[in-house]
């Protein structure tokens, strides 16, 4: 398509480094063609040119330890972590179900439960959401929010019966997957693991370690909404308890508890951390079902608390007050999203084995949490014909970007295009298998010069990744250094298309190439690939409009 392109043009240098875009526009070409344009008579062109791309899979596997649970970081610098519960099912990428698991400690070395012969009363566990952002929404708050408010005559505060009133708070979580009528309550168990997790052993930072369990410390139905409660006394309107937003799930196995944790009191198992993580290895948080939805929580907020008490002795009068222990579950600890799969049947089994790096699959699927990735590859005949228009033309590159279109039988959970989010990198195969190192995988050059990531165009429904600078550098046989500081030709490199972003701090400063929201990233999506006959208009291809004089 060929078109008058005006000085006017606007800049596509819209951000700086560290930040990852997404409109629902179509972009301008961009600042590094825009000396084509200093005139008022130039002629532009826009051409198609075929691309490879086909389906990668990571074996439904990934890094999901503690330290790939990283969302960004607050303006403080502390990280902000994400994990996920639940399972879905559905006949384009099967199942996948969600489960966590962590460590936990005593709050002090050699605990003295504040004194002699403490029994436990009960024990709860609080599974809280993160905070909702200007980019992420993890439950809905006004326009759903629920209020009851009741009073309770015999409330028992400090072992005496007494009026209160009780308000309670209730949100509905964001969830991905069956998110109406009765799919909307799910089972969840929390089990004693009796694995030690080894941080120093690899396979207990991945997805699909096996980690083995022991007593059922109790079970609760998650009906898909989470709570605030505040309880305050009639008489002076005093608050009695405070239970900040979450669900929370008491444990019915009070007996574990007791014997594990309150009559080790004094023994070596309580003495130190490295002890007690041994001794009680952690607990696991899964789900019965496996077809009913994904949600996201914060596992550094998640709380167990045991309720007890104990004898204290003053003047010869010896009471029983209540008192509570909270568990360190936080950033100290180990812990793992574990994810399973079952494949049989689905869209995505079938294309993953049939897939075609040398030619390109017809239908790209791609899914976070360790599900498939996209590859692809500009070809080196598309790259020669640009250089002998350049060279010949003396024409300029004045953008280039992936047009990807959706394919109609993407499932759509919410009808919402903030879901569907991507990372973009170029990656030098080691034998067609990416490599996820620091040192193999690489930002695009367009994203590191403040270019943009994608753009989505929703009433046509396609995106278009940017790769402007990418195609100019191996056009105009630009160099960079190689590991030994020898300027080399820019090779011509695949380019990995995750589900996910790019983790960034408060600024918008990308964390690296690592850190991104990949291992807890719900989504999935259906592409449309190449078509060999080359006549699908909504075929991926390479779109490069180029500048000359007239």
């Amino acid at each position: 398509m060929t078109h008058n392109l005006k000085k006017t043009f606007a800049m596509l240098l819209l951000a700086i480094f560290g930040s990852t875009f997404l409109y629902n526009c179509e972009p301008d070409p961009d600042s590094l063609g825009e000396q084509l344009f200093n005139g008022d008579a130039a002629q532009g062109n826009e051409i198609a040119y075929p691309v490879i791309a086909y389906n990668y899979n990571n074996n439904d596997s990934i890094r999901s330890d503690a330290s790939r649970l990283i969302s960004g970081l607050n303006e403080s610098g502390a990280s902000t972590n994400v994990a996920v519960l639940g399972a879905f099912t559905e006949s384009q990428f099967g199942m996948q179900r969600a489960s966590y698991v962590t460590q936990l400690r005593m709050p002090v070395d050699n605990f003295d439960f504040n004194g002699a012969n403490p029994k436990v009363d009960s024990v709860v566990l609080v599974v809280r959401p993160p905070a909702n952002t200007a980019s992420n929404t993890y439950f809905f708050e006004s326009d759903s929010l629920k209020t009851n408010t009741y009073t309770k005559a015999d409330f028992p505060v400090d072992g005496v019966a007494t009026e209160v009133s009780i308000e309670k708070k209730t949100y509905p979580v964001r969830k991905y997957g069956k998110i109406g009528g009765a799919s909307k309550s799910m089972k969840i168990n929390v089990h004693e693991i009796t694995t030690f997790l080894d941080t120093n052993d690899d396979k207990f930072k991945r997805s699909n370690v096996s980690v083995n369990t022991g007593e059922l410390l109790g079970s609760g139905v998650f009906d898909g909404n989470i709570s605030s409660t505040s309880i305050t006394k009639k008489s002076d309107n005093s608050v009695v308890f405070t239970g900040n937003l979450g669900f929370r799930m008491k444990l019915s196995n009070t007996d574990f508890f007791q014997t594990h944790i309150l009559d080790k009191k004094g023994k070596p198992e309580l003495q130190d951390a490295a002890n007690f993580i041994r001794y009680f290895k952690g607990i696991k948080i899964s789900v019965d079902e496996t077809d009913k939805y994904l949600y996201q929580f914060s596992p550094n907020d998640l709380q167990l608390i045991m309720y007890y008490k104990y004898d204290k002795t003053d003047n010869g009068t010896t009471t029983r007050p209540q008192t509570t222990l909270s568990f360190n579950l936080g950033g100290a600890n180990a812990h793992i999203g574990l994810y399973e799969y079952s494949r049989s049947g689905s869209s995505v089994a079938a294309a993953l084995a049939a897939s075609k790096p040398d030619e390109g699959d017809e239908r790209l699927f791609v899914q976070g949490m360790g599900g498939p990735s996209v590859v692809v590859k500009i070809k080196d005949e598309t790259i020669t014909k640009l250089k002998e228009i350049y060279n010949k033309d003396k024409a300029g590159i004045v953008s280039a970007k992936i047009r990807i279109y959706l394919d109609p039988s993407t499932w759509k959970n919410t009808g919402s295009t903030e879901d569907r989010r991507f990372t973009l990198l170029t990656n030098t195969l080691n034998n067609g298998a990416i490599d996820y190192s620091t040192s193999a995988l690489k930002f695009t050059s367009d994203l590191t010069n403040g270019l943009g990531l994608y753009y989505y165009k929703e009433n046509l429904g396609y995106y278009d990744f940017v790769v402007t600078k990418t195609i100019k550098d191996l056009v105009e046989e630009k160099k960079e250094n190689d590991t030994n500081g020898n300027p080399q030709l820019i090779p011509n490199k695949p380019l990995i298309i995750t589900a996910g972003t790019f983790a960034a701090n408060a600024t918008g400063t990308l964390l690296g190439v690592r850190n991104t929201t990949r291992a807890f990233d719900m989504n999935r999506i259906i592409l449309t690939g190449v078509d060999k006959t080359n006549t699908n208009p909504k075929r991926i291809q390479l779109m490069v409009t180029y500048g000359t004089k007239k």
